[in-house]
């Protein structure tokens, strides 16, 4: 009689744990299915995120609207600011449908001029201000607040603006001095009289953490559709929302525009700084923080203080966060609801984990694929493409196996791709994924579903290489990497070895204060964690790891200089499987493993 009593209350607990995700699931796909409502309706009526920056004008002109450094400016601050910005950019040249591109950082003015550009019909891109390719700076006017791009700008006879009161050079015009001319009366709305909710609001380049940025067009549609994320997330009216991530970025411009949507407060700093982060959130009083990449781990590695949990941030919206870092943040800095999601600026699909599961992405549901049709698919590493039956058709991947996201692109779920660069937006496109004559966009990541149907991302299609013919997964070797003591950063990828089929696999780490590499205890760790595929076969010792601007790992130098002695300067270890040990890589070592002599 107890073994049956005990089996029904196990069976009971079971049947409540996986109706309590049913209700969460049901939960989820209300609210996005709400939220892709008033979407539509702004579509149907024309309604701009500009719109409801006017209408919140009206309705709260003294509320907070940006805080900056000492400085509040409240909504008919910013929207002053911006008409005046709007009647400088008429000043200087600027027509309806014209693009500018904004090349500064995170400063209140980076607001004024993108909505002074929106109230006269105009659309933005937003240059990665670290990246000095000309590549990038195809657009007709630029204003520009770095000028060490200047010259080059000026070669290529683009019109350039600088955010200084004076300019000595004859050929570049004070965008300050002609706002501080300006008059701050209302814009008229004709100037937006021919754009729709499909026309482009801004440009957006990818991080280029793989190669060279690209430039997603981000329609008016898009950009509500990536404002009314946080909302889903919990971001409240009430709340004071923290950025401190780059605006050149869709994270950290939708912190702007999501502030708009909601009609809350943004607390904007001009650069991520982990040793004043919970200052900057107790003197701005802030609800709700965003993250990205590496950001929670660098606030987890400042040193511990007695005030640690004394804020009032509730809530946390990002990407990119580690399952470890995770369970850390929590632990010392409180119980503050965590909402990992997935997206980006290109795609046509998102996810965000409402379950507070730690390390998981988001779920996979048959009402989320059924509003909203996304599959994982089978994919050929080495290949570099999908693997498809006899039919032609992708094959779907098996729960716990890697498979490669993408999502239908259909009239509610558009993809609308890179400026000026059809074969790139092209590449993205799948045909015939599971049926004749469908369409999918590629996301280029691979993800798994466990048994409770939670989605983990593993890696970027560019990241995950093939070695000893299994496929490694580099953010699973780094996650092991760092858990020695001894290493605080590492980044992983593939690198050729000659008469090699794949590659072999190579991190690069940073070491943690007043540490040495363990080389002997770093060989029983990864003998231990990681099967012998995934071992490392080679590591480099790095003062710093280089990051993009939204501090997401480089990897195209890296895998370029290899393993080689002769390229690189930095302290090189081999895995030797007969010392048990990391040794030190030397020219004899090199030439052993390059010539065929040494095995691996």
């Amino acid at each position: 009689m107890l073994v049956w009593i005990v089996f029904a209350a196990v069976l009971f607990l079971v049947l409540l744990f996986r109706i309590s995700y049913l209700f969460q699931d049901v939960r989820h796909i209300l609210v996005k299915l709400y939220t892709s409502r008033f979407v539509l309706k702004y579509i149907q009526t024309n309604y701009f995120i500009q719109d409801r920056f006017s209408d919140l004008v009206q309705l709260q002109p003294h509320k907070p609207f940006l805080l900056f450094r000492d400085e509040t400016f409240t909504y008919r601050d910013a929207d002053e600011l911006s008409n005046k910005a709007a009647r400088a950019f008429l000043q200087g040249g600027l027509k309806q449908g014209d693009t500018a591109a904004l090349f500064l950082g995170n400063e209140p003015m980076f607001v004024w001029l993108w909505l002074g550009l929106m109230k006269i019909g105009c659309s933005a891109a937003f240059l990665n201000y670290n990246i000095r390719s000309r590549g990038l700076l195809n657009h007709w006017l630029i204003i520009i607040n770095h000028l060490e791009v200047l010259p080059s700008l000026l070669e290529e006879q683009v019109k350039v603006f600088i955010l200084a009161d004076q300019c000595r050079s004859a050929d570049v015009q004070s965008f300050k001095d002609k706002m501080s001319q300006a008059s701050s009366d209302p814009i008229s709305k004709d100037f937006k009289s021919h754009l729709t909710l499909r026309s482009p609001a801004v440009y957006i380049y990818t991080s280029g953490t793989t190669g060279l940025p690209k430039a997603a067009v981000v329609p008016h549609s898009k950009l509500w559709a990536l404002s009314k994320f946080p909302s889903v997330a919990g971001l409240k009216s009430t709340d004071v929302m923290y950025d401190s991530l780059p605006l050149y970025h869709s994270a950290g411009f939708i912190g702007i525009t999501s502030t708009i949507d909601r009609g809350s407060t943004v607390a904007l700093r001009n650069k991520f700084s982990a040793s004043q982060f919970w200052d900057d959130c107790r003197k701005y009083n802030v609800t709700v923080i965003q993250y990205i990449g590496e950001i929670m781990r660098y606030i987890c590695s400042t040193p511990k203080k007695h005030n640690d949990r004394s804020h009032n941030v509730r809530l946390a919206i990002g990407n990119g966060l580690r399952a470890d870092v995770w369970r850390e943040f929590i632990n010392r800095f409180g119980n503050i609801t965590v909402r990992e999601f997935y997206g980006a600026s290109e795609g046509n699909f998102s996810l965000i984990n409402y379950s507070n599961k730690i390390g998981a992405i988001g779920r996979d549901t048959f009402l989320h694929k059924r509003f909203f049709p996304y599959a994982l698919i089978k994919f050929d590493v080495d290949a570099g493409k999908p693997l498809r039956d006899s039919a032609g058709f992708c094959i779907e991947a098996d729960k716990g196996e890697p498979g490669l996201l993408v999502c239908k692109i259909t009239a509610t779920t558009p993809f609308a791709g890179y400026a000026r660069d059809l074969q790139q937006t092209e590449k993205k496109k799948l045909h015939n994924v599971l049926k004749k004559g469908d369409l999918y966009f590629n996301s280029g990541d691979l993800m798994t579903v466990d048994d409770d149907n939670f989605i983990y991302f593993q890696d970027r299609v560019g990241d995950t290489f093939r070695w000893k013919g299994e496929n490694v997964a580099t953010t699973e070797v780094a996650d092991a990497l760092t858990l020695l003591d001894c290493i605080k950063e590492a980044n992983v990828y593939g690198v050729e070895v000659p008469g090699q089929e794949g590659r072999a696999g190579m991190a690069a780490v940073t070491l943690r204060e007043g540490q040495s590499f363990d080389s002997a205890v770093a060989f029983k760790h990864v003998e231990k964690f990681l099967p012998a595929y995934a071992r490392p076969r080679f590591v480099r010792i790095q003062s710093s790891l280089d990051v993009t601007g939204t501090l997401k790992y480089m990897k195209t130098k890296l895998v370029k200089e290899g393993f080689d002695p002769n390229q690189v300067t930095d302290p090189l270890y081999f895995l030797d499987d007969r010392a048990k040990d990391y040794v030190p890589l030397t020219l004899d070592i090199f030439s052993s493993v390059t010539s065929g002599k040494i095995k691996i």
